[in-house]
């Protein structure tokens, strides 16, 4: 079989051999293992070495169709859009052409060229994974909105199989609520942490965006100082709100408390939610949120905004917190040190509910959609 693969998601090359971002790459490496010939459309970065992060494919049966990055944010990246359209356009007909099923990853830029062009071919067969926020109920880009008309729409998508994150209201057949998974049956290790009382170790995990709201985390850290609760910080990921983190820490005396260990292997932040209470994520939009499965794998109870499928995640609150903002999640961390059996009794069910979504589950689920 040759399987197409349509991402946004930039890659890399040292010898025969193509990286990209971790996640991604964990995940297709399971895809991969049903299928014979693979053929990429993806943007390609020749300028920079893989990172901490970034992982290699484990086949070397790629065939890599080159399509530039771009934009659709403003005036000029549009234009420059409309230039390479061709190009790119091109490159995705020449993959589906070739290929015995497509694979698109949305929501992303070329995930939507994508999903335009797998119109003209009804009868391959198909598999779309949208990573982000399904919900309707959430404020979505446009570019993200119109993904999933049309993923949806079984007369414009056909021979289609769509999944998305969380179990939603939609009717249409094209639609499969899904998930993902970061450990194995294997690593279903007992749990060990330490008192509250010895100090509350918090977490954050992800890339330091606006989005995800990191500097959250610090703030809560120095209120919990200020209140005389002793507590620790370690954020594992990089990006431009790493700056403002630094200034606040500095500023508020934190240097002590925090670390910044920027992108980190999958390794470094297992062992980090291992130790960790609490992971915080103060997101405004999400798909289905690694961090809070693995953190929950380890009984490390997640401090998280209700978006996307996070409450479904969270049980709505049985085995985690949804909070808006700062305040809550220090009303939350203080009631769990005022109760330590709550933290017990919500990290089990953390615990017990996210090893159910296992790599073999997921390998099996993979295998069953490449099959079909």
């Amino acid at each position: 079989m040759k399987f197409v693969i349509i991402t946004h998601v930039v890659h890399k090359k040292i010898g025969n051999t193509y990286y990209a971002y971790g996640p991604y790459i964990r995940e297709m490496n399971i895809w991969l293992k049903y299928v014979g010939n693979v053929i990429l459309v993806a943007p390609f970065d020749q300028t920079s070495p893989p990172e901490a992060n970034e992982l290699p494919y484990e086949t070397y049966r790629i065939e890599f169709l080159r399509v530039p990055q771009f934009e659709i944010t403003n005036f000029h990246s549009t234009l420059k859009t409309v230039l390479f359209l061709p190009l790119i356009i091109a490159q995705i007909v020449r993959g589906i052409k070739s290929a015995d099923h497509i694979h698109i990853r949305c929501p992303g830029n070329v995930g939507l060229i994508g999903c335009l062009v797998q119109i003209f071919f009804p009868r391959k067969r198909k598999t779309a994974k949208y990573a982000g926020n399904w919900d309707w109920a959430n404020k979505q880009p446009w570019s993200y909105r119109l993904q999933q008309r049309i993923l949806r729409n079984t007369f414009l998508t056909r021979n289609m199989t769509a999944l998305v994150y969380g179990e939603w209201s939609d009717n249409s057949r094209n639609l499969k609520p899904f998930f993902t998974a970061s450990f194995s049956e294997n690593e279903r290790l007992p749990i060990y942490k330490t008192s509250l009382i010895e100090g509350v170790k918090l977490a954050f995990a992800g890339t330091l965006t606006e989005n995800k709201n990191p500097l959250a985390c610090a703030e809560v850290l120095h209120a919990l100082t200020e209140s005389g609760i002793k507590a620790t910080l370690t954020y594992c990921g990089d990006g431009p709100e790493r700056v403002k983190i630094e200034e606040f820490i500095i500023s508020h005396h934190l240097l002590d408390r925090v670390k910044l260990l920027g992108n980190v292997d999958s390794g470094t932040i297992k062992h980090i939610m291992q130790e960790a209470h609490f992971l915080i994520l103060l997101s405004r939009s999400e798909g289905w949120p690694k961090a809070v499965s693995e953190a929950m794998w380890w009984g490390c109870i997640p401090i998280a905004s209700p978006v996307s499928c996070i409450p479904q995640m969270l049980g709505d609150g049985a085995r985690g917190e949804l909070v808006k903002n700062s305040k809550e999640i220090l009303g939350a961390i203080s009631n769990y040190m005022r109760d330590p059996n709550l933290f017990e009794l919500k990290s089990k069910k953390a615990v017990s509910w996210s090893r159910e979504y296992t790599l073999e589950r997921f390998s099996n689920e993979i295998m069953h959609l490449i099959e079909a």
